[in-house]
């Protein structure tokens, strides 16, 4: 650096102390608004947007994807493109840890790479084309990280995945190369080369966030999957109502208070403990009581219902199905004010019931544990409207305006004769429904079986 050029370096950086700020309080004082502003800030986006629970970890859900948090998704995203490129992309490492640990060192290094005595932005143009290229790179991957890659059925790449290739690895990879190519002509070209680096960033940067929009609009990622979690004691309580109505009610009754089965296979006539009752939530802990659930009692014909020991429940549901057993039956609990301890909803004066409102909550409480996929139960199956309406091993179980349809038959205590000569016992078998329940079964299937709220709201009561 020539001794002019130091001189007037020195009288600058003179000047600048002279009219300078003090570290105490001035510097502090800045940064403590800027913190201030910072934290509010995490306070309205955690207040107002919130972070979407996920059920507890579950180390059987092999189909569980796990994601890192938003900071890291360019990276996440890097790996994934990269582990598209042929035989490259399969050493993992390299894009793991290798590029991310060259590019810190770079950074690290950077003040002793970068010798330039120049301080103003104009004089650093390789410095700061670099570092766009590399910010808008991070944006465009973040922007593009929940769009899969994919290979055809060729195992070629597919477009989607061509162009985001092109997003967040060609395009950038080319600019940094011109780039650094440039920085050599600059020192011939002066002026002009530099120029070229900026427009050169200005074009990488400008194509990357283009493609990045041409994915996520032509090929937006795929809507994920609403899970259901409890955060508050109520919310637990509901949604257990519903899993215990689902897996518990077949051989322990909706109350809890069977204590002969009946009507399930293989366990016919098996006498068990009613779990309704204080002794048995007295004398067994929360966690008892999912280890319970969890591992089964196979001795005494409970299968494990835990997904780790081949069964349907994660940890989360499990917990859901304890809370409603703690709180419905132990009397030492208080219920919270947000459960809701009926799902079906009451039928007002003049009112006609319909599947959408009444029915599906009634068939959810009463008659899925038993009338799904994989139970035995004659081929008929109440998961929808038209499965409520089809057939079944014994013919079609509801025609609507038939006050003899089978169904309203077996729930009003009425066994039947199969076609081979078989009983067909009553529903539910272990304990008949309330008269109520029984009630608006009837109604509906007078009324024609409405499927929705407003079908049944044009519809005068046909008692």
């Amino acid at each position: 650096m020539k001794e002019e050029r130091k001189k007037t370096i020195h009288e600058k950086y003179e000047r600048a102390l002279q009219r300078g700020e003090r570290f105490w309080p001035d510097s502090i004082f800045k940064d403590l608004v800027v913190s201030l502003g910072i934290f509010i800030l995490l306070l309205l986006l955690a207040s107002f947007i919130g972070v979407p629970g996920e059920p507890k970890a579950d180390p059987s859900d092999s189909s569980y994807v796990p994601r890192p948090e938003w900071y890291f998704l360019f990276l996440f995203k890097f790996l994934a493109l990269y582990g598209q490129i042929p035989v490259i992309g399969k050493i993992e490492w390299l894009a793991a840890a290798l590029i991310p640990g060259v590019v810190l060192t770079l950074l690290l290094f950077l003040p002793l790479l970068d010798k330039n005595p120049y301080r103003h932005y104009t004089r650093r143009t390789l410095a700061l084309t670099i570092m766009v290229v590399f910010v808008v790179s991070m944006v465009t991957l973040t922007m593009i990280a929940n769009v899969p890659t994919a290979v055809d059925e060729n195992g070629r790449l597919t477009l989607s995945t061509w162009l985001q290739m092109g997003a967040g690895l060609i395009v950038p990879g080319l600019a940094y190369l011109v780039l650094l190519g440039l920085t050599f002509l600059a020192r011939k070209a002066g002026a002009a080369a530099r120029r070229l680096q900026v427009w050169t960033a200005a074009g990488a940067s400008a194509a990357m966030l283009a493609l990045a929009a041409i994915v996520v609009l032509v090929f937006p990622p795929p809507a994920a999957a609403e899970v259901e979690v409890a955060n508050t004691i109520g919310e637990k309580f509901t949604l257990g109502a519903d899993l215990y109505s689902l897996y518990c009610t077949e051989c322990h009754g909706v109350d809890g208070d069977v204590t002969v089965i009946t009507g399930v296979e293989g366990l016919e006539g098996h006498e068990i403990n009613a779990i309704n009752s204080t002794d048995l939530m007295y004398t067994n802990t929360d966690e008892t009581l999912a280890n319970i659930i969890a591992y089964g009692l196979p001795g005494l014909g409970m299968t494990p219902f835990g997904k780790t020991y081949g069964g349907e429940l994660g940890p989360s549901e499990i917990e859901y199905i304890v809370t409603y057993m703690r709180y419905s039956w132990d009397d030492r609990a208080e219920l919270p004010s947000d459960a809701v301890v009926s799902s079906i909803p009451d039928l007002l004066p003049g009112e006609v019931p319909s599947y959408e409102v009444h029915i599906s909550a009634l068939v959810k409480r009463y008659c899925l544990s038993c009338h799904r996929p994989g139970k035995d139960n004659n081929n008929y199956l109440m998961t929808t409207y038209e499965e409520i309406l089809g057939g079944s091993d014994n013919g079609p179980a509801v025609i609507p305006g038939d006050p003899n349809s089978l169904l309203l038959l077996l729930i009003q205590g009425h066994e039947q004769i199969a076609g081979d000569g078989s009983t067909i016992r009553t529903m539910p078998p272990n304990k008949p429904l309330d008269q109520k329940y029984i009630d608006m079964w009837t109604l509906w299937i007078l009324n024609g079986a409405p499927n929705t709220a407003a079908e049944a709201q044009t519809l005068t009561p046909t008692p």
